[in-house]
């Protein structure tokens, strides 16, 4: 195709020199002429449409863009001047396109230095998963895709671990249970039918159960003092607690945390609707409700 658009440009060039000296009255005969041959053409075709070749319409594109469309339409053409319009705007389109191409498939290989620091982290921090590295990185001013992170350390022969990015929550309940804590209300109801509120706490690392009250009406005031009851028996029995697990419930008023944390216990809040993360609490109150409805 561009052989042949080369040859009608170096043809044309030629006939375009070759019109020079004519005087524009033989201009106009020849125009005259060539518009009636063009008449005599759509009358012999008559319902069926000429076919222009791609080489054709790049070409007829390429002449006659430059042209204002009024004037375009006063040109004796076999298309109508929108389809030439619509050559030229095909004819840019291809050729932006040719050029955006990229030169190479695939995404752009990652710097070298990039993979380095990568492979370093990785061998320094051997429980870093990809995300943890890609952080670090991020840290580091490293502006890097998580997945990128991934695919080096795969082609490096190392296992991404997605699960090390982070601790798990059985892992920190492993690692902290002898300095943690978790606390719970026990809805119950008496012999009298009264509903009663049972706030007990328990130790992860000796599993000990501290009953710290009970009331049917567990008000604000009435946690509050509770919390400060836990951090007087916890200093009398000189146990060093850091963290106390809790869920959201309502019950718990922001001052709860405040007391527990001027004392050095960090509260940890469960995920919505998941009890699984204060499992070793809700076993136990399970425990004692069923033991409470089976028993004699």
């Amino acid at each position: 195709m561009l052989l042949r658009l080369a040859y009608l440009g170096v043809a044309n060039t030629f006939a375009m020199l070759r019109l020079l000296p004519v005087s524009d009255r033989d201009k106009a005969a020849e125009i005259l002429a060539l518009r009636h041959q063009i008449m005599v053409l759509e009358r012999q075709l008559g319902q069926e449409k000429v076919r222009f070749t791609p080489v054709d319409r790049a070409f007829l594109a390429a002449l006659l863009h430059r042209l204002p469309l009024d004037v375009l339409r006063g040109v004796r053409l076999l298309v109508r001047p929108e389809t030439v319009l619509r050559w030229h705007r095909g004819l840019v389109a291809r050729r932006h396109a040719s050029a955006s191409r990229p030169k190479r498939p695939g995404r752009p290989r990652t710097v070298h230095s990039v993979r380095v620091l990568v492979l370093r982290l990785a061998r320094e921090n051997p429980c870093w998963g990809y995300r943890r590295l890609h952080g670090e990185l991020l840290v580091l001013g490293v502006k890097v895709a998580a997945s990128t992170v991934w695919e080096i350390l795969k082609d490096a022969g190392i296992d991404p671990a997605p699960e090390r990015s982070t601790s798990t929550w059985a892992d920190f309940l492993r690692s902290q249970a002898d300095a943690l804590l978790a606390c719970d209300f026990l809805e119950t109801v008496t012999l009298s039918g009264a509903r009663m509120y049972v706030f007990a706490v328990i130790e992860h690392g000796s599993r000990r159960i501290r009953v710290l009250g009970a009331t049917p009406h567990p008000t604000a005031s009435w946690v509050v003092q509770a919390a400060k009851n836990l951090v007087m028996d916890l200093e009398d029995a000189g146990c060093r607690a850091r963290f106390l697990i809790r869920d959201r419930d309502g019950k718990f008023p922001h001052l709860f945390d405040t007391v527990l944390k001027d004392a050095g216990i960090e509260v940890v809040l469960s995920g919505v609707q998941m009890p699984r993360m204060n499992s070793i609490m809700e076993r136990w109150i399970q425990t004692c409700r069923r033991e409470l409805w089976t028993g004699p």
